[in-house]
């Protein structure tokens, strides 16, 4: 399918769902236990009651979470003045969020921190966005309405027993709200210095059937951030629209369809080589993203804990940078079921099946892919029982999952987790896991080719990454415990340790001695190179997120993190140097502290302060910075905001830019006006 054609068809779609919606009379907000209106007033005990699907893709208890588990409400989100994704998960302990310029991030979880997020899997809705091409997520791409999303489930651990490969080191699932909760009109609006201006639009309605729909569309454009040598290249622009149905056709029945469309405009540098004089250039140019995704859900449920759900979709994206192209589309369907057997025993058993279709043609001879196209493709199945050794006290978790790739045999990810809850406001756990991170075209299939500079004898001189059809699974075994509870009834407190093993991790590799090559002309000097599974190691570390109410108006809380990472070369490796520079990409310490005041005349007043300690392998230093919004929700219906980003220091450098030289990151700000029609 053409872009046009997937353009005109897509506005169909979102025109026929309007349409037919709007026939119905609209509804307001229906009560929903996870609604962000009810989770402002939840008491600290409250909110470990809050549901959670992440960690078993099905609904259950904070409190009865066997796993590292961090929400990210609503509320949140709006408080901190995150306008994307990326920064709205700085307010997770233990999530390493660096930004690139203004328009990459580096993000990982417990270490392996860059660009693509390998080792973590992230979904939206349930919808993997990780790309089996370059293995990994395209940040800048992810989005919606911020204000329509419900929460964000971040998992700090493997989570593959449930959610298959890739999520080694975590999954972050960013859940929207139900159609339900977003009805009538939203506008939101503002600019400023860096966002110099966005807006978004949002209606939602219904009819008295359980039917409800929203559909919204929403653009900014964003200013580039600072750069040394003046090339102010990554200025960035999109426009998305999109829309979701639900539909509860009775109390056991129920269907969702929702989908997305953007198209967007993100500058960048990058290095374009070719065998050819200059042999090796700094383009400044732009990458042109577009996309869209379509995917329905039915659930059908029989009692409480006893259902069926089937989900598909369908998502495809068209990536052009200067040095390469990628035109792919992703087909995907996944079956579970859960059910108890006899009062102790509650199984969960599945199936998926993905394929990836990919297209990318050579636009410079130094970077291709062979064959330049493919279809990847998924099998996974997996089985849990949820053992109940002593009724809500005592449970024991074991499962394991089975997955096969067309680069695979079979893999299995089993798991073990012990649980348990001496209170009802204490949970203690313990959990031993395997995960693992399948490889990806970019370590199979893919030839990269870097300028040395002029040999000795006069010829141009080249290193080459050749393909692997060999490179192995990445493997993880994982060990973890963790404590949360109430201390007092104003203090809660969050608590994990893990310890690490991986195994066959990814290496770059000399393998053999420089020779001469004619081909492709003119002559030049060969040093020959490839990706290997030549590392292995260890990380260790833990999380604290404490949180402390000391009065219905003031809220405190705070997170530390430390992370020991220890990467080795194997015997065999000729490894060049990357275990170094995945040590020193990911801080060693991390801090926040947030303060909350809701003050008289419905005025609210938040400050983030965080610490990120220094990246030795990428060369930049620790930093500290801060974060304010101040706003006024005024006559039932409008909020006005203005925030501060960055504050402590004018610039600061988070990661290294490739090519550089590295981007700073400005103090800036901007202010916001929203508009609700209803309370939603």
């Amino acid at each position: 399918m053409r872009p046009s054609s997937a353009l005109n068809w897509w506005h169909r779609i979102v025109v026929v769902s309007l349409l037919f919606a709007a026939s119905g009379t609209p509804v307001h907000a229906q009560s929903n236990q996870t609604s962000q209106e009810q989770l402002k007033q939840l008491s600290l005990e409250q909110l470990g009651d809050v549901e959670v699907t992440s960690k078993a893709k099905a609904p259950e208890r904070v409190w009865k979470t066997a796993a590292a588990v961090f929400v990210i409400t609503q509320d949140d989100i709006r408080r901190s003045g995150a306008t994307s994704i990326p920064e709205a998960l700085r307010l997770a302990p233990g999530v390493e969020v660096a930004r690139i310029d203004g328009n990459k991030w580096s993000i990982g979880i417990r270490g392996f921190g860059s660009r693509l997020s390998r080792s973590v899997l992230v979904l939206i809705d349930g919808r993997s966005v990780y790309s089996t091409l370059l293995a990994g997520t395209y940040w800048e791409v992810q989005d919606t309405v911020m204000e329509d999303i419900d929460r964000i489930e971040v998992i700090r651990g493997p989570g593959g027993t449930v959610w298959g490969p890739n999520a080694v080191d975590g999954v972050i699932n960013i859940i929207t709200k139900k159609s339900s909760d977003t009805q009538g009109f939203l506008v939101s609006t503002g600019g400023g210095d860096e966002e110099q201006g966005f807006l978004s639009l949002r209606y939602g309605g219904g009819n008295a059937n359980g039917l409800s729909y929203r559909v919204y569309a929403k653009g900014y454009n964003r200013a580039a951030e600072i750069h040394p040598d003046g090339n102010n290249y990554d200025r960035w622009g999109a426009a998305q629209e999109g829309f979701r149905v639900d539909w509860n056709k009775n109390q056991r029945d129920s269907f969702t369809l929702q989908g997305d469309l953007y198209n967007e405009r993100a500058g960048e540098t990058v290095t374009s080589v070719t065998y050819a004089p200059p042999f090796s250039q700094v383009v400044t140019g732009g990458e042109d993203l577009s996309g869209g995704n379509i995917l329905g859900r039915w659930t059908r449920t029989f009692s409480e804990g006893s259902d069926i759900q089937v989900q598909a979709y369908y998502d495809r994206t068209n990536r052009t940078e200067p040095n390469f192209k990628d035109i792919r589309n992703t087909f995907d369907i996944d079956f579970l079921q859960r059910f108890y057997v006899g009062t102790r025993n509650h199984f969960s058993w599945g199936l998926g099946v993905r394929a990836s279709h990919g297209d990318e043609p050579t636009i410079v001879s130094g970077l291709f892919f062979d064959p330049d196209e493919r279809t990847d493709q998924l099998y996974t199945g997996f089985i849990q029982d949820d053992i109940s050794l002593v009724p809500k006290r005592l449970t024991f978790e074991i499962g394991t999952k089975l997955l096969k790739t067309n680069y695979t045999g079979v893999e299995p990810e089993p798991s073990a987790r012990l649980l348990w809850t001496p209170t009802d406001t204490q949970t203690v756990w313990l959990a031993l896991t395997r995960a693992v991170r399948t490889p990806a075209s970019i370590e199979r299939d893919f030839f990269l080719t870097g300028f040395v500079g002029i040999a000795p004898n006069g010829l141009p001189f080249f290193a080459r990454f050749n393909a692997n059809r060999h490179f192995q699974s990445e493997k993880l075994e994982g060990y973890e415990l963790g404590y949360r509870g109430l201390l007092g009834r104003n203090v809660y407190v969050d608590v994990a340790g893990f310890f690490n093993q991986y195994h066959d991790l990814f290496s770059e590799e000399i393998t053999g001695a420089p020779f001469v090559e004619n081909n492709p002309p003119p002559t030049h000097l060969l040093l020959p190179a490839q990706f290997r599974n030549g590392l292995y190691g260890s990380t260790a570390g833990g999380e604290i997120g404490p949180e402390w109410r000391p009065t219905s108006f003031w809220r405190l809380r705070g997170s530390y993190s430390f992370l020991r990472m220890s990467l080795k070369r194997s015997a065999t490796s000729m490894d060049v140097g990357t275990a170094p520079s995945i040590e020193g990409t990911s801080p060693q310490h991390q801090v926040m502290a947030q303060t909350s005041f809701d003050l008289p005349k419905r005025v609210n007043f938040d400050f983030d302060y965080r610490y990120v300690s220094a990246l030795p392998g990428i060369h930049v230093s620790d930093y500290s910075t801060a974060d304010a919004r101040i706003s006024w929700n005024f006559a039932h219906h409008w909020e006005i905001s203005a925030a501060g980003r960055n504050l402590l220091q004018p610039s600061h450098v988070e990661f290294a830019s490739d090519p550089g030289p590295n981007v700073a990151i400005k103090r800036s700000f901007y202010g916001q006006l929203v508009f609700r029609s209803k309370e939603n």
